[in-house]
């Protein structure tokens, strides 16, 4: 692990037209769109052409500097978007390749630090879309783009942010002390009217999704009092029941993305 971090921390130095490309964005560009964009500039970088005889090194070698690298774009977007472009700092060899996402994130807090560590999840649209433009032989920078693409759609990795979203709404509009009648009022209303409760149901599971049982005890562990964590809590009560009566959802139970999103923005006057 040691070697691995500090291996990473070696190769994780973005070259200066991407950082570049990525100043000139305009703000109201969505950073899944800049993070594609930028790990596609960095094909560049690349060691290596797909018919080289030498191409599974090659492949090695470009995927290991694109995980270096990932962190530091991902933070210069972060930065450039909402902390008015300041510095991503350096990196430190002796810190491993999470820790040092967030500091250049801008944030010290241990629990910050182990909720980052936690694994999410393959085998869903961007894994699938990886694999399928690497078989056409292109480099691991061109296909992780391209699983950017995918990952950024509203069914996949943007869902987080459509729950964030529709959780702040229905707090607005009930209040934080919202009683389990009213909330199952609400959840009902909004099956009668033809929408859906984001963050529930699963492609491919047919239980609570572990992601989201872990998610859970992170919670539980470091922000049980949480507003917005108190309201996901309640809705895990109510709302698997309401889908069963209602009986159309094959999964009734949560995904990951029912609680990723407020773990990664705590509400404003949490205790933590």
């Amino acid at each position: 692990v040691t070697w691995l971090s500090r291996e990473w921390a070696k190769r994780a130095a973005l070259p200066s037209h991407v950082v570049t490309m990525l100043d000139n964005f305009p703000t109201n560009l969505h950073p899944m769109s800049q993070l594609s964009a930028a790990v596609t500039a960095l094909n560049s970088e690349g060691k290596g052409g797909p018919v080289s005889p030498r191409r599974g090194q090659f492949v090695y070698e470009d995927a290991m500097d694109l995980i270096a690298k990932l962190p530091c774009v991902a933070a210069k977007i972060y930065r450039n978007l909402y902390r008015e472009g300041s510095s991503i700092g350096a990196i430190d060899p002796n810190l491993d390749w999470s820790h040092n996402f967030t500091n250049m994130l801008g944030y010290t807090d241990p629990q910050f630090i182990e909720l980052m560590r936690l694994d999410h999840e393959g085998g869903n649209v961007s894994a699938h879309t990886s694999h399928l433009v690497g078989s056409a032989l292109s480099d691991p920078y061109l296909a992780f783009a391209a699983a950017m693409n995918g990952l950024a759609g509203p069914l996949h990795g943007l869902a987080n942010q459509e729950v964030l979203l529709w959780l702040t709404d229905l707090q607005k509009e009930l209040g934080q002390d919202v009683s389990d009648e009213k909330l199952r009022d609400f959840i009902w209303n909004t099956l009668n009217s033809g929408r859906v409760v984001p963050g529930y149901g699963h492609a491919v599971l047919r239980k609570t999704d572990p992601r989201y049982t872990c998610q859970r005890e992170f919670a539980l562990k470091h922000l049980p009092k949480d507003p917005l964590f108190k309201l996901v809590a309640q809705l895990y009560k109510i709302v698997p029941n309401v889908l069963l009566e209602q009986g159309k959802a094959k999964n009734p139970w949560p995904n990951v993305d029912a609680h990723s999103g407020v773990l990664l923005q705590v509400s404003p006057g949490s205790p933590v």
